[in-house]
């Protein structure tokens, strides 16, 4: 799979409006074939930082971004960006989530 993560530092005056400004991107992502997941989180640290991870089957990534509602969020989203954001993309060997080893609930 391809494993992502991206922080996103959007301007203050964005920061309650992330969401809204994602919502179209994020569900038109979250139909595509080949994605495994795509979930935003919001910093605890910094309200104006958003990380987002996301996980796609190999032969999806590259649809994704080739995809109308991809090219779309790249134009939506500078306008709301104080910086530009940080990525980490990685294939990695595994199908999916695994249990904690170190720490078991029940």
């Amino acid at each position: 799979m391809i494993f992502i993560v991206v922080k996103f530092n959007v301007k203050p005056d964005w920061a309650d409006r992330w969401v809204e400004l994602t919502r179209n991107f994020t569900e038109a992502t979250r139909r595509e074939p080949g994605n495994l997941w795509f979930d935003w989180s919001r910093s605890m640290d910094n309200p104006n930082e958003f990380v987002l991870v996301e996980a796609f089957r190999e032969d999806a990534a590259e649809a994704h971004v080739e995809s109308d509602h991809f090219r779309q969020a790249m134009q939506d989203m500078p306008q709301a960006l104080a910086e530009t954001p940080q990525i980490i993309s990685e294939k990695i060997n595994v199908e999916g989530w695994a249990r904690m080893g170190e720490l078991t609930v029940g």
